[in-house]
C-alpha cells in the first residue's frame, strides 16, 4: 500500500512537471512566465500589448524619453543684452563742450536736478511711459523701449546736434520693473530676479530664491520662455555648464520635485517601491537597486516591465489594444537567459510607476510543489504502518 501511495504521489509530479504546469492552489508571487504568454497568446488577457525588447526598441525608447536640451531649445542666449522696456526708471546726464549753449544755465531745483560748474546737467530720473518713450529738453520724446542704455545715449545725442554743443549723455536705469525672470516652484522664496547688464544665468535664478527645498537629485528645473516651455534634470544642468542659459526678461523658472518610484515584484532581491533620480535609470539599475534577481528561484527568461506607455511609441499589432489618454498598456518581456540582453537593460529606460516583475522558473515551482507531496506523503505513510 505504501508503494502504491507514492507510485501515485510520483506520477502525479511528473504529469505536472511534464505539461509546465502546478496546481492554482500552489503559493506564488505571481503569474509564470509561461502563463504570462499563454494568457496573451489566448486571447484571454486583451487590450495588453505584449513586446519583446531587443536592442534597436530599448534605443528608441531611450531617445524618446530623453529630455531637450536648453541650448538647443533656447539658442542664441550665450550673451544679454540688457534692454530697457515702459516702467523702468531711467536717469539721464548731459554735457556740453564749453561754451554751452542750452544747459549750462539751466536751473532745475536742488531736489530734482544738479548742475555743475562743468557744464553737466542731471534731469529728474523718469519712469518710461506706456508707449516707450521719455521727455528729453529740447529733443521731444525719444523712443528708449527695446533698447540698451548705450542705444539710448546715442539716439538723445542725435536728437541734440545742431542744438548743444557737442553733447555727450550718460544714462543710468536706477529702477528696473521691466526686465524681470519670476521663479517659483519649490524654492524657499518664490518672487521676481529684476535682470542686470551682467546677464544672469538659470543657476542665478535659483540661488536668488534663496536654494531649493529637496535633495538637488530628485529636481527638475522648468524654463519657459514665450510659448516654449522645456523641462531638464537639476543635475544636467549643473554638471553641463551649456545647459545654464542666460535668461531673458519675462522668463518663468520653476524649480520641480519629481518623486518618481517603480515597484518590483517576484523573485528578486527584495519586492519594494523604489524611488530613483529625476535624471532618471535604466532597467539594469533598477534591478540591481532592488537586490538583484534570486538565484534560487528567478525564470532568467520571464523579466518583465508593466508599463502604460505613450501610443505613438508602439507598433501596435494586436487590434484589441486601444490608446486611452495617449496611453496604451504595454508588457515588456527581457530574456537574461541571453548574455546581449544585458547591454539591452542599459539601455532600457525605467519611467515613473513602472511595475518591474520577475516570474518564478518552473523548477522552483517544482521543489515546492514536491515540498508539498511529501508534507502529505510521511503522515499517510506512517498511518498505513500502524495498521499493517
Amino acid at each position: 500500500m505504501k508503494k502504491n501511495y507514492l507510485a501515485g504521489c510520483l506520477v502525479a509530479v511528473l504529469s505536472l512537471s511534464g505539461c509546465g504546469t502546478f496546481p492554482d492552489w500552489l503559493p506564488t508571487s505571481g503569474a509564470s512566465r509561461q502563463q504570462v504568454l499563454e494568457d496573451h497568446d489566448s486571447g484571454r488577457v486583451e487590450g495588453i500589448q505584449l513586446v519583446d525588447v531587443n536592442d534597436a526598441l530599448a534605443r528608441k525608447l531611450a531617445e524618446s524619453k530623453r529630455l531637450g536640451q536648453f541650448s538647443d531649445i533656447f539658442p542664441g542666449t550665450a550673451s544679454n543684452n540688457y534692454l530697457i522696456g515702459p516702467g523702468d526708471v531711467i536717469e539721464v546726464t548731459i554735457w556740453e563742450a564749453p561754451p554751452a549753449m542750452l544747459f549750462s544755465s539751466m536751473t532745475l531745483g536742488a531736489a530734482s536736478a544738479s548742475v555743475s560748474a562743468a557744464t553737466g546737467v542731471t534731469l529728474p530720473a523718469q519712469m518710461v511711459a506706456s508707449d516707450g518713450t521719455i521727455a528729453i529738453p529740447f529733443a521731444s520724446r525719444i523712443p528708449v523701449s527695446g533698447r540698451t542704455t548705450e542705444q539710448i545715449e546715442a539716439g538723445i545725442v542725435s536728437h541734440l546736434k545742431g542744438k548743444a554743443n557737442q553733447p555727450q549723455v550718460l544714462v543710468t536705469v536706477t529702477k528696473n520693473n521691466a526686465s524681470n525672470v519670476t521663479i517659483v516652484g519649490e524654492v524657499n522664496t518664490s518672487g521676481m530676479m529684476p535682470l542686470t547688464p551682467k546677464g544672469e544665468r538659470l543657476l542665478d535664478a535659483l540661488a536668488f530664491s534663496g536654494g531649493l527645498k529637496q535633495p538637488v537629485s530628485h529636481m527638475a528645473v522648468q524654463l519657459s520662455r514665450g510659448h516654449v516651455t522645456a523641462t531638464m534634470p537639476l543635475d544636467a544642468v549643473i554638471r553641463d555648464p551649456r545647459q545654464n542659459v542666460m535668461l531673458k526678461p519675462g522668463d518663468v523658472v520653476t524649480a520641480l520635485f519629481q518623486p518618481q518610484t517603480f515597484s518590483v515584484l517576484g523573485a528578486t532581491g527584495k519586492n519594494d517601491e523604489v524611488p530613483f533620480e529625476a535624471q532618471g535609470i535604466s532597467l539594469a539599475q533598477a534591478l540591481a537597486r532592488s537586490g538583484g534577481m534570486n538565484d534560487s528561484r528567478a525564470d532568467a527568461r520571464g523579466v518583465f516591465v508593466f508599463r502604460f506607455e505613450d501610443a505613438t511609441l508602439v507598433d501596435n499589432k494586436d487590434s484589441s489594444v486601444q490608446s486611452v489618454r495617449g496611453t496604451v498598456p504595454v508588457i515588456y518581456e527581457i530574456n537574461l537567459r541571453d548574455p546581449a540582453a544585458f547591454f539591452v537593460t542599459q539601455n532600457f529606460p525605467i519611467q515613473n510607476h513602472d511595475v518591474i516583475y520577475v516570474t518564478n522558473s518552473p523548477g522552483a515551482e517544482f521543489r515546492k510543489f514536491l515540498s508539498y507531496i511529501a508534507m502529505v506523503a510521511d503522515p499517510a505513510v506512517t498511518f498505513t504502518r500502524d495498521f499493517q
